[in-house]
């Protein structure tokens, strides 16, 4: 009796091109980003000055350092800063935000000349951060800038014009103004994107039931912008915790760190300082700081996920 054969298995002949087209990135993406990452947290545990060959480890000094001024009797860089960038992600997360989303829906009523409006608001988001600064700077400036020459038009002494990138008050206000001022235009054509998508229908029904202007948005225009505004709160969190175009151009930091942020801290410590693995530990400190953000995001898509 004859012994039947084994069937042969066909080997489909595995396709490996696209995995020659995503190494290269992929060998760019971990040289440049995961590579420094790395780097920097072991940074953040030495002692280097950039220049000598070796890196003196010392463990988590650096951060002793950083959060062991807190609470002194003298505010610390590093208090500044942290406080700083505090005020400008409550802020970048309420002012432009609310301002954006008020002109979106103005906007969106279909008024004369709606989308000249529409580009002049948004023109300042294609400026970059140095072409901002400057303009700002120019604006603020004590003797020529335009903002004092209003003010002594309204009747205010000369003798007592505001300094408003000298004044320690002022400062911060000043700066965070001019980067919410680049912001909005952005967040406004993000809720008039989202606007775009209410349905029409809706509204007019609860028109006819005799809803208000006010109950129709708090009821239905906003709930139903909800993925726009998680989007939104994102941007502007990641946004405010890398600010550090304006204050490095605008202050500097200054005046006595009243405008310093940690990004600002980061650069001034270890390209002005020479102390690379304070800084790097400062840029640690900034990195958790925006991941917990960017986790509680995460988790929020992923619930919104499994919802659907």
């Amino acid at each position: 009796m004859a012994i039947a054969e084994k069937p042969k298995l066909n080997k489909q002949k595995v396709n490996r091109a696209p995995y020659y087209f995503i190494l290269p990135p992929l060998v760019i993406y971990l040289v440049w980003i995961i590579g420094p990452v790395f780097y920097t947290f072991y940074l953040s545990m030495t002692d280097w000055d950039g220049i000598s060959p070796n890196a003196e480890f010392i463990g988590l000094e650096n951060f002793q350092k950083l959060f062991g001024s807190i609470g002194s009797v003298l505010p610390s860089a590093f208090e500044y800063s942290l406080y700083n960038n505090l005020v400008w992600l409550l802020v970048f997360i309420t002012v432009p935000t609310a301002i954006g989303l008020g002109l979106a829906i103005l906007l969106n009523q279909g008024l004369p000349g709606e989308r000249l409006f529409k580009v002049g608001i948004f023109l300042p988001q294609v400026l970059s951060f140095a072409v901002i600064a400057l303009i700002w700077s120019w604006v603020y400036n004590p003797r020529a800038g335009i903002l004092n020459e209003i003010l002594l038009m309204f009747g205010w002494p000369e003798d007592n014009l505001p300094g408003w990138l000298a004044d320690k008050q002022l400062a911060i206000w000043a700066v965070i103004f001019a980067a919410a001022w680049r912001q909005i235009g952005y967040i406004m054509i993000l809720y008039v994107a989202g606007l775009k998508n209410v349905p029409p229908t809706l509204m007019e029904a609860a028109e006819v039931d005799g809803a208000t202007p006010w109950q129709r948005f708090w009821r239905i225009t906003f709930p139903l912008l909800a993925p726009v505004t998680t989007i939104v709160i994102v941007i502007s969190v990641i946004d405010s915790l890398r600010s550090f175009d304006l204050v490095q151009i605008m202050t500097r930091g200054g005046p006595a760190n009243s405008t310093s942020v940690l990004a600002n801290l980061m650069y001034i410590q270890a390209f002005n300082n020479y102390k690379f693995g304070l800084g790097a530990a400062t840029a640690v400190v900034l990195f958790g700081i925006s991941l917990v953000f960017i986790i509680v995001y995460l988790w929020r898509v992923m619930q919104d996920e499994l919802e659907y």
